[in-house]
């Protein structure tokens, strides 16, 4: 954010936008397509939990997201 002097000789003090360089606002990632952002490792027992959460927090990410089970499939038994 650039800080802007407000106020009774503002124009004096402030040098408008030169050098409007301002502070970090927020920060991001780049992530390209098929990239893995997030990564869990569980016990069987405990997969549904997991799915749940993991499906919670792509909810808050801006970009469409897939949940992969990538090993252990098979000892889960139908709940993929």
């Amino acid at each position: 954010e650039n800080k802007q002097a407000t106020g009774a000789g503002a124009d004096r003090v402030s040098q408008g936008m030169r050098l409007s360089f301002g502070k970090n606002v927020g920060t991001a990632a780049r992530v390209k397509r098929g990239e893995v952002v997030i990564s869990i490792h569980t016990r069987p027992e405990f997969y549904l939990q997991a799915r749940d959460a993991l499906r919670k927090a792509s909810m808050k990410l801006p970009t469409p997201c897939t949940i992969k089970v990538v090993k252990g499939a098979e000892t889960l038994k139908g709940l993929v």
